[in-house]
């Protein structure tokens, strides 16, 4: 059983474990989410079976959201030990985010086998609290380690392609982009300093993927600008992101955890704007690992202003060998092996004697 999601950053690493399982060792694997996650499209959509619990959130919320949290968590905990029980799992994989917490709590109760995987830096509340009780964990960072029981640094499983990226094209390419929903600071501050960084940077393209709700005002700000997009492609979504990296000479993002693991793999340098507003500051955290690495620059949104911008992505597109480095230190901290080093841990872990099921 794998519990948690919400965000692209949870679910698509807990649906990579959950091929590998099927793959590999032939597990059979079932979700727990909540209805506000994007693990209600996702895991249909990869063809595995998901089941709901009711919980809310406890961070960055007003006091009336945490009190009704509090009073929901112990019917989750109980959902969950009545899921568990009629799955009988040998272990449950629990990757953070809303429906983790309790999952695995029931899980503890029970004597289930528990792995906690922790992309971020810091983990969120889920697997802290039940950090020191699982039975092992997977992480992302070897700073992550002290929060957690029997942890293993594994990385964050990321699609094979963006390990073989290559460019395939002539020129200088900056991407621009803001996960599936796009980033606002980008979408505002992009178009405005394009026309004196095309000017610095003459062999320069650009790619901006603005996310589905911001496209059509952001090509309005580039036309209102006066920027013509014969050197900009200005688009909703990116689907072939792989080769985007590969084609990609430098990358403005945010610091997701999906999103740090996708520059190591691809072994591309990046200015990194961490989400002012993500749980626990982790997106911070995520740059900040990348920065000690010599693998990234780091901007802080509230000192993101148009001179800052330019300034830094003017003086890393004009040096090639600084982001050469910058891109062969990414690499370093790649995991190349990550999925099959946390599929090999949770079925470890299943070959525990589990005296739990001999008792219902």
């Amino acid at each position: 059983m794998i519990a948690g999601g919400g965000t692209g950053g949870h679910v698509i690493p807990a649906l990579a474990i959950a091929r590998e399982l099927r793959d590999a060792h032939g597990a059979e694997v079932r979700f727990v989410g909540t209805t506000r996650g994007l693990e209600t499209r996702l895991v249909p959509e990869a063809g595995f079976p998901l089941e709901l619990i009711h919980v809310g959130q406890l961070k960055n919320v007003s006091l009336l959201t945490r009190l009704r949290t509090l009073f929901d968590l112990p019917l989750g905990v109980m959902r969950c030990v009545q899921l568990l029980r009629r799955f009988r799992p040998h272990v449950v994989v629990g990757v953070g985010g809303y429906a983790s917490g309790p999952a695995m709590m029931a899980a503890i109760l029970l004597r289930v086998p528990t792995l906690a995987f922790e992309p971020n830096a810091v983990p969120g509340l889920a697997n802290r609290l039940v950090g020191k009780w699982v039975s092992a964990a997977a992480v992302n960072f070897e700073e992550t380690r002290r929060y957690f029981r029997g942890a293993k640094v594994t990385g964050v499983p990321v699609r094979q392609e963006f390990f073989e990226v290559q460019k395939s094209r002539v020129g200088k390419r900056l991407l621009v982009f803001g996960a599936s929903q796009g980033a606002r600071v980008f979408n505002e501050l992009v178009p405005k300093i394009m026309g004196r960084l095309l000017e610095v940077l003459p062999e320069l393209d650009v790619v901006h993927q603005t996310g589905a709700r911001h496209g059509a005002s952001t090509v309005a700000t580039y036309e209102r600008i006066g920027i013509g997009l014969e050197r900009v492609l200005v688009t909703p979504y990116l689907d072939d992101m792989p080769k985007q990296f590969g084609d990609a000479d430098l990358i403005l993002c945010r610091s997701g955890a999906s999103s740090v693991a996708e520059l190591a793999a691809a072994g591309r340098a990046a200015v990194l704007v961490p989400f002012p507003q993500a749980a626990d500051d982790h997106q911070r955290k995520n740059a900040d690992a990348f920065v000690a690495a010599g693998a990234a620059e780091l901007v802080v949104e509230a000192e993101l202003s148009e001179e800052r911008l330019l300034g830094v992505l003017t003086g890393l597109l004009k040096d090639d060998s600084r982001r050469e480095e910058m891109g062969a230190r990414a690499r370093g901290l790649a995991h190349p092996e990550a999925v099959r080093e946390i599929g090999g841990m949770v079925a470890g872990l299943a070959t525990r004697v589990d005296d739990w099921k001999k008792d219902q």
